[in-house]
């Protein structure tokens, strides 16, 4: 039988660990590494468990963000408070759609693709999935990659809080959603950064394994 060769041979397979700070190869039994003396692990430990904490502490930090204010503007003497969809109306009604059109991607779009994501990835290690090794690998590039842009709603609120303040005339301030907000971005980068891609090629078909061992 010729052996699949597909996905070649792993660092575990072949006896090898790579630091996670400096990146150095060594054998997998050396306690620290001999670079950075960094403690060598194969993979992280309590990977998919870190995963599903942080991932559900900021999904819970996502509801009230879309519920509760994010904005209170106060302009003489009238007060209104705008959630997030509510502010991307307001946008929409003044015209400014583009503005509107960020805010939306960056506030709804980014964050919920990013919920979908991860739990599809801690799923596909817990269980068969029908997607590739390599989509995997892409799609936890893909969340690393959008990550920073994750805050621009926070950004925002935070630069008319500073410039928009005109004493009775006119004031911004951010609302409690502007927290949670925040909370559930951090806790979400967490929840990626937990999980240890190489967990993905673990799942590696046990037929391709015998025949790459054949």
């Amino acid at each position: 039988m010729v052996p699949d060769r597909r996905y070649g041979v792993t660092a575990r397979e072949a006896g090898l660990v790579a630091c996670h700070r400096c990146e150095l190869v060594s054998e997998k039994d050396l306690q620290r590494c001999p670079r950075c003396n960094a403690r060598l692990r194969s993979r992280k430990p309590q990977s998919l468990q870190r995963v599903w904490a942080w991932w559900i502490a900021g999904f819970l930090a996502y509801i009230p963000a879309n519920l509760y204010p994010m904005l209170t503007t106060r302009q003489l003497g009238r007060e209104s408070a705008d959630t997030i969809i509510g502010g991307v109306i307001v946008l929409i009604e003044y015209g400014s759609v583009g503005i509107a059109l960020i805010i939306f991607v960056a506030s709804v779009v980014v964050p919920m693709s990013k919920f979908l994501v991860i739990a599809l990835l801690a799923l596909s290690i817990m269980r068969p999935s029908r997607l590739s090794q390599k989509a995997r690998i892409h799609l936890h590039e893909v969340i690393e990659f959008v990550g920073r842009w994750s805050m621009v709603d926070v950004f925002v609120v935070a630069l008319l809080a500073a410039l928009v303040q005109l004493g009775a005339a006119a004031e911004v301030n951010p609302g409690p959603a502007a927290i949670c907000f925040a909370l559930s971005v951090a806790f979400t980068m967490l929840s990626a950064q937990a999980f240890d891609p190489r967990l993905i090629w673990d799942t590696l078909p046990a037929k391709s394994k015998m025949e790459k061992q054949a």
